[in-house]
């Protein structure tokens, strides 16, 4: 691992699991961890339940978009965090990989993405605790 490892949030759209983890860990590492985030199928844009829940707890992502995976991104990855993306996340050895069983927020309405960021706030947590 490089001494600022590299976190990549990985979901099927890069719409709302793997940015709100994104920004969360941004905001949490204070510049000690390198974050990235992408999507197997990238949306056209972000979730705005997504963006408004972030909104909530004081973090604007509104100016994120959704990013497509690649194998590049991984390489870079030194921890990759997959949300649902499925066999379409390519596996390299040397890699940590986790996987958050996590709902799509895709079509939820507010109050039934809150728990799943909070959800995703409390791993996150976790995981800089880890590091």
């Amino acid at each position: 691992m490089a001494d600022i490892p590299e976190v990549l949030f990985v979901c099927t759209h890069n719409a709302g699991r793997s940015q709100m983890a994104a920004a969360l860990l941004d905001q949490q590492a204070t510049g000690r961890v390198r974050v990235t985030s992408a999507g197997s199928q990238p949306a056209s844009e972000l979730n705005p339940a997504v963006v408004q829940a972030m909104a909530e707890i004081g973090l604007d992502i509104s100016a994120q978009f959704p990013k497509p995976l690649t194998a590049g991104k991984v390489q870079e990855a030194d921890i990759v965090i997959t949300m649902g993306c499925g066999d379409a996340c390519p596996v390299f050895p040397g890699k940590r990989y986790l996987d958050w069983d996590l709902p799509d927020p895709a079509g939820l309405a507010l109050d039934d993405i809150r728990p799943i960021r909070d959800e995703i706030r409390r791993r996150v947590l976790a995981l800089l605790r880890d590091l």
